[in-house]
């Protein structure tokens, strides 16, 4: 039976609700966490009856000390600003509400010495796993093995040995982008691409493979940073000369914007004077003007395998990599009909 006492004062404790609702200090927990075993529906109505009369607030600390879980996840992302880590970090979150966690998200700026910290403070804010999404490459990336948490890399091209890997295969992206600026008629492709900084990255391969495969001459590129600002003067410099290129292929959504800009200020029309498709698939794409063609990362298949990965890992093998294929959605900067917002 239900307690008519008043609520007490101070911080309610579970054996504050029992008393209120009349049942055992169990019972509220099977409630509150939904099992291990079935409670009643009278019962467990009268238990969430009083939990809001009394306003009643699991401990989280506790909980974590008993269940050896905090239900928290972090996500490392290097560019909170750029379009494309929000929506990845949108569906990073959707997905791990889903299956009951949290994620606690964090921006390392791009800065390699940041990202480290902010790794080992989420280790030490003890989380049940860590999905790092990165603009370093090769040896600069951090070590994710050596972590005492289980970690995926994600948004990588390639594999990485001793690492759970999840990405998309920006190679093959790269190419059908370009290939379908050929395939209007372009012979002079230019590139616009990332400083990795070491070799040559796999969008950068695509261009190569697209124009080479056309009979094409490498055309120019320009590598710059990931950003709007990166994409004008990459631009302005590829388009001032006496022979511009009659095509652009840009290695993100931001670049691509950028380079709209500055086209525009050059006085050269999109797509009548230079078409252009970018990589990344973002709002950004869908609402520039005119509407960019774009190469899509399936940033909600990506989100569910990392999450996953981390809740439900399998048990013995090595780690694995997934890479997913992108989506090439024209629009108007190609020549190509505009596309529908929902598309």
């Amino acid at each position: 039976m239900t307690s008519s006492a008043p609520p007490p004062h101070g911080q309610v404790t579970r054996s504050d609700v029992a008393r209120y609702a009349g049942v055992s200090t169990a019972v509220v927990s099977y409630v509150v966490n939904a099992g291990p075993r079935p409670v009643a529906e009278a019962t467990a109505t009268r238990v969430r009856e009083a939990i809001r009369v009394l306003g009643y607030r699991p401990n989280a600390s506790a909980r974590a000390l008993r269940t050896g879980s905090t239900r928290m996840l972090g996500l490392v992302v290097p560019e909170i600003g750029n379009p494309l880590f929000a929506e990845l970090a949108v569906a990073v979150e959707q997905t791990a509400a889903r299956l009951g966690y949290a994620v606690l998200l964090v921006n390392s700026e791009s800065d390699p010495r940041l990202e480290r910290h902010l790794i080992q403070s989420l280790v030490a804010r003890q989380v049940d796993g860590i999905m790092l999404s990165t603009v370093q490459y090769g040896s600069a990336v951090v070590d994710l093995s050596s972590l005492a948490v289980p970690a995926v890399l994600l948004n990588t091209f390639e594999g990485r040995q001793g690492v759970e890997t999840v990405g998309v295969d920006a190679r093959a992206g790269a190419r059908a982008g370009v290939e379908h600026l050929i395939g209007h008629g372009h012979d002079r492709v230019a590139l616009i691409i990332g400083d990795s900084g070491e070799g040559v990255e796999a969008r950068e391969q695509g261009w190569l493979d697209a124009t080479r495969a056309g009979g094409l001459d490498d055309g120019p590129l320009v590598r710059t940073s990931f950003t709007r600002r990166g994409g004008y003067d990459a631009a302005t410099r590829l388009f001032s000369g006496p022979r511009p290129p009659s095509a652009l292929f840009a290695s993100s959504d931001l670049q691509a914007v950028g380079a709209l800009r500055a086209l525009d200020e050059l006085g050269l029309r999109v797509p009548d004077d230079v078409a252009v498709v970018c990589f990344d698939g973002t709002d950004a794409a869908d609402f520039a003007t005119p509407q960019l063609s774009t190469v899509r990362q399936p940033v909600e298949r990506m989100a569910d395998e990392a999450v996953l990965r981390l809740v439900t890992p399998r048990e013995g093998g090595p780690p694995r990599h997934s890479s997913f294929v992108p989506e090439l959605r024209t629009g108007r900067s190609c020549g190509c009909p505009a596309r529908p917002l929902d598309a």
